[in-house]
């Protein structure tokens, strides 16, 4: 990519995880991680990156062996030890986003609780974008308990933002990394054309 074409880039690459539990690292790890490059000058969403993190699933306490994620997806213990180790798949998504321009839904979340942290380190290696669930929250305005607007959910911003069904969900979300950030890369796309991004 020439110089010029990198200025002209329009790109935010959306990430997503899915991990043991919401406390965050090292209570808890990511299982599930995909990345999306969201041009927003051609509106166009491209599946960049999926996989499943391995880990020796046997040293888990039972909180972990009973995460959420393994009770309500498909993904399974089975698959994460079978899984490319996390230091494998960490450096594959440190180079694909080393110098570009990411955001996540919640980047409290996914960068502060996971990603800044070992082994995935990102911190200093990408340029943070502005969250997406906070663009999303002052457009999406649902009436809130302690704040004038809530944090919407992603399947509420989805559907309140875009148009039809671009990310092709059909009503049943799978809740995995790569159709969470489908989704997301889209509610980008919806707050860039009306100008709240």
């Amino acid at each position: 990519m020439s110089k010029l074409d990198d200025f002209l880039d329009q790109s935010i690459y959306v990430i997503d995880t899915e991990t043991t539990g919401l406390d965050g690292y090292p209570n808890d790890v990511v299982v599930d991680i995909a990345i999306c490059k969201t041009d927003l000058r051609k509106g166009t969403v491209e599946e960049t990156y999926s996989s499943i993190v391995g880990y020796e699933v046997s040293k888990w306490d039972d909180r972990r062996r009973n995460a959420w994620i393994f009770q309500n997806t498909d993904l399974t213990l089975e698959a994460v030890a079978a899984a490319p180790r996390v230091e494998t798949v960490a450096a594959e998504v440190r180079n694909i986003l080393r110098d570009r321009n990411v955001s996540t839904f919640n980047t409290g979340f996914d960068l502060i609780k996971f990603l800044y942290r070992e082994p995935w380190s990102l911190r200093g290696v990408i340029r943070e974008s502005r969250c997406i669930m906070l663009a999303s929250r002052d457009v999406c305005k649902i009436p809130g308990f302690y704040e004038e607007y809530k944090w919407p959910k992603l399947e509420e911003a989805y559907t309140m933002l875009t148009e039809g069904d671009p990310a092709d969900i059909r009503g049943e979300q799978t809740h995995r990394a790569l159709s969470d950030a489908v989704m997301a890369s889209h509610i980008l796309i919806a707050l860039h054309r009306n100008g709240n991004y």
